[in-house]
C-alpha cells in the first residue's frame, strides 16, 4: 500500500488485523494463520496498485493464546513509469484483546516494504475497535513518501459495520479518510487539497472450500486530482474487484 508518491498510491487492505476465529493449532498457546488469495484488481484505501491488473495475495500470522500476533503479507505491484519494484512485502505484529464477546481491540505496527525500491517503505501504527459489527479504525504513519518528500504525517481513519445476511453472504461496509500534512491533489483548475475519502462495499461468500468476495470500490477523486498524484488518471475512479482466497 503506498501512499501518495509521485507514482502511485493496504496491504492487508483495510481489514483487521486480529487473528482468525479458525487457525492450525501449533500448541495450546500457538496457532497459524495462511491465506492465499487471487483478485482482479489490488486497490489500497481506493487506489489501485497494480494498474487495474490482477494479483495473487498471501499471507501468514502466527498468533498466541494473549492475544499477541506476527504476520507477513505479500502482494505483486506495477507504479508504472520507471519503478523497478513488482512486489510489495509487509511486516506487522499487534495485540487482540477481546473485551467480551461482541467486542475486541486490536493495536499493532505495519511496516511496508517494497524490494529494489526502499524509497515507498513506511511504517504504520494502527488501532481498530470492533463493537457488535460496528468498526472504528485509525492508521497513522510519520514516514509517508509525497512530492515533498520523505518522513511526512499521514492519518487513515474508517469506520464500518459488517453483519451476515440471509444464505450465509457476508457484508462489509467502509467510509474511509486519508489525511496527509502537506497538499496531495490539485484540480484541473490548479486548487489543492491534502486529503481524500474512499468507501468500498463488500459481499463475501463460503463455498467450496474457498471465500468468494465482490467488492464495489469508489473515491470522491477527480481523473485530474488522481492523475496529479499517481500519475494515471484511471486508479481512483469506481471499479469492481472480484477475489477468491483460501484460508488454512
Amino acid at each position: 500500500m503506498k501512499h501518495a508518491t509521485l507514482a502511485a498510491v493496504c496491504a492487508l487492505g483495510c481489514a483487521a488485523l486480529a487473528p482468525a476465529a479458525i487457525a492450525l493449532p501449533i500448541n495450546d498457546d500457538f496457532a497459524l494463520d495462511i491465506d492465499l488469495a487471487a483478485v482482479s484488481d489490488y486497490r489500497s484505501r481506493g487506489i489501485s496498485q497494480t494498474q487495474g491488473d490482477p494479483a495473487a495475495q498471501a499471507d501468514v500470522m502466527l498468533s498466541h493464546a494473549s492475544g499477541l500476533y506476527l504476520g507477513a503479507w505479500t502482494s505483486n505491484v506495477d507504479f508504472g513509469f520507471d519503478s523497478k519494484t513488482r512486489q510489495e512485502v509487509d511486516y506487522y505484529g499487534g495485540w487482540a484483546w477481546q473485551m467480551s464477546e461482541h467486542a475486541n481491540l486490536d493495536l499493532g505496527y505495519l511496516k511496508y516494504t517494497y524490494p529494489k525500491e526502499s524509497r515507498y517503505n513506511q511504517s504504520e501504527l494502527y488501532a481498530i475497535l470492533d463493537v457488535h459489527g460496528f468498526k472504528l479504525a485509525a492508521y497513522y504513519s510519520t514516514d509517508a513518501t509525497t512530492q515533498y518528500g520523505k518522513d511526512q504525517d499521514s492519518l487513515y481513519t474508517w469506520v464500518g459495520y459488517h453483519t451476515v445476511l440471509p444464505l450465509e453472504i457476508g457484508l462489509e461496509l467502509r467510509y474511509g479518510r486519508a489525511d496527509f500534512k502537506d497538499p496531495s491533489y490539485w484540480s484541473q483548475s490548479g486548487q489543492s487539497r491534502d486529503s481524500y475519502r474512499e468507501w468500498e462495499a463488500r459481499f463475501t461468500r463460503d463455498f467450496l472450500g474457498l471465500t468468494w468476495r465482490l467488492s464495489y470500490m469508489d473515491t470522491n477523486l477527480s481523473q485530474a486530482e488522481c492523475a496529479s498524484n499517481y500519475g494515471f488518471d484511471d486508479v481512483c475512479s469506481a471499479t469492481v474487484v472480484a477475489a477468491v482466497s483460501k484460508h488454512f
